[in-house]
């Protein structure tokens, strides 16, 4: 391992903003993030596979009156989001380090207000389907962690990917498509994000790919 990384690592074990394992509050966040993590009542907004944490960051610096939370298991990309949080004396952003698989063990029913899935790895093979952040078991999942009316967003270049969970999102009596584009800088939806990009979603966009959006919610 790098030194750089050895750094890295080290500087998540001392940050408070980091949640991972090996920290006491790691296997008691469930259900007391509002309380323990950030100490007041706003409603709480997950970016998951959030990699360096500029979306996460982004937010946060935008909407001071909610807390944000990003979610990655690669600690030295996290580590650029924290770093920069406390450097800015962003109070309203934390990092969780975990396995996406494995959310459930550190959210409780009804705690998420909104839900970001940002450029995730789109597993184009058949058999990896289940690897999908936009798959029916993942969906299932979200949906136990969602506030009534709470809102999922889903954001990537991937045109299959988005398709395919365009055609899920729709098919499932259980959630409500509230609105999509397949080219999300010529929609209604640009300007709610404040111009935030990530490393990846600049650099899709430089390559001229389209970048496709969809916001919905469980019913």
């Amino acid at each position: 391992m790098s030194r750089k990384k050895l750094v890295r690592f080290q500087e998540n074990e001392e940050n408070p903003n980091v949640i991972q394992a090996g920290k006491p509050i790691f296997d008691t966040i469930k259900g007391n993030w509002s309380e323990v993590q950030f100490q007041n009542p706003n409603p709480i907004v997950v970016e998951l596979a959030c990699g360096r944490g500029e979306f996460t960051v982004g937010l946060a610096r935008n909407f001071p009156n909610q807390n944000f939370i990003g979610v990655d298991i690669k600690g030295s990309r996290i580590w650029k989001g924290s770093s920069t949080a406390t450097a800015e004396g962003i109070q309203n952003v934390a990092f969780l380090r975990t396995q996406i698989e494995l959310l459930e063990k550190h959210f409780a029913a009804d705690e998420i207000s909104e839900l970001w899935i940002t450029f995730p790895d789109p597993f184009p093979r058949e058999g990896d389907e289940k690897r999908r952040l936009t798959s029916p078991r993942f969906l299932d999942m979200y949906k136990s962690m969602l506030k009534k009316d709470g809102v999922l967003h889903f954001k990537t270049d991937n045109t299959d990917l988005f398709n395919y969970s365009l055609d899920l999102f729709q098919s499932r009596e259980d959630i409500e498509v509230i609105g999509f584009t397949h080219d999300f800088y010529q929609s209604e939806w640009k300007d709610d994000h404040f111009g935030i990009k990530t490393r990846y979603e600049k650099m899709f966009s430089d390559k001229g790919e389209k970048i496709k959006y969809l916001k919905c919610r469980f019913i």
